[in-house]
């Protein structure tokens, strides 16, 4: 049997006293959510694949960055579920989100290092404030994901000596040093030239396909969004539209033709990729 299409997946969710389909890394079902009296999801479901490349598309305002932080647990729901592999973050304690936490990394828009700190203090943050390992061993991951990204022999410099590129990827260290089995990214190419926009673009690729990490993506880049996505997902007026880049391509809604009308790149990232 061929393995089913990551555009359908949304669709072939089991009852809500169920765990998630096996395919679906992360779903959320009939999420509600206001900020001060303001609407920004109404009955939202949409779920996420196993080991693909989701990018979360969408004017701004339409909750995209929420969207992460609700994952995360960072943020609550007025109502509905939110299941982040098995586990119903609506329903930890702050004590139990921990244990969820330990399993996502997250990458912030800008990069979000701590100017006070070295490269190599800000890779090995994570290791220093959730793990026991030694100085040692901590030494050698932080040198082997900085290598892993592009920037070895940088553990010594400051971020502002880095450039916004360069920030980035630091950043994308910091976010897989624990190896987590989820990656949320926020607006990874926001501020990016073209040639940092590929070079970001190719590291998250290689990072899913050869570490089978669950990839999260909000992102307004139209070009780069269609070359790596295996499911795009669109939130327009509190709902979400999916399916794969080439199905949005050919999509008649008006909405996101629109939207992927704003500009075009049909060059694929990988081979194969849809044209």
């Amino acid at each position: 049997m061929s393995e089913p299409s990551v555009a359908n997946l949304c669709a072939r969710t089991e009852s809500k006293s169920s765990r998630v389909s096996p395919e679906l890394r992360i779903l959320l079902e009939d999420v509600h959510l206001s900020f001060g009296g303001r609407p920004v999801y109404s009955k939202l479901s949409c779920g996420f694949p196993r080991g693909k490349i989701s990018v979360l598309m969408g004017g701004s305002g339409s909750g995209k960055s929420t969207l992460l932080r609700l994952v995360a647990g960072l943020v609550r729901p007025d109502s509905g579920r939110i299941l982040v592999a098995d586990e119903d973050v609506t329903e930890l304690s702050e004590r139990e989100l921990y244990r969820v936490r330990e399993r996502i990394g997250m990458l912030f828009q800008h990069g979000a290092l701590l100017d006070s700190m070295t490269i190599f203090d800000n890779v090995a943050l994570p290791l220093r404030e959730h793990t026991e390992l030694s100085e040692r061993d901590i030494a050698a991951e932080v040198s082997r994901r900085l290598t892993a990204v592009g920037l070895p022999d940088t553990e010594a410099l400051m971020p502002r000596q880095l450039s916004g590129g360069m920030l980035r990827r630091a950043a994308l260290a910091r976010a897989i040093i624990s190896d987590p089995e989820i990656v949320l990214c926020d607006e990874p190419f926001s501020g990016l030239d073209p040639l940092n926009v590929r070079r970001i673009e190719r590291l998250l690729v290689e990072l899913n396909e050869r570490l089978g990490i669950t990839l999260v993506i909000t992102s307004h880049h139209i070009p780069s969004s269609l070359r790596m996505a295996d499911l795009i997902t669109f939130l327009v007026e509190g709902e979400a539209i999916s399916g794969t880049p080439a199905e949005l391509r050919v999509s008649t809604d008006k909405r996101v033709r629109e939207f992927l009308d704003a500009e075009r790149d049909d060059e694929p990232a990988r081979p194969g990729a849809p044209t």
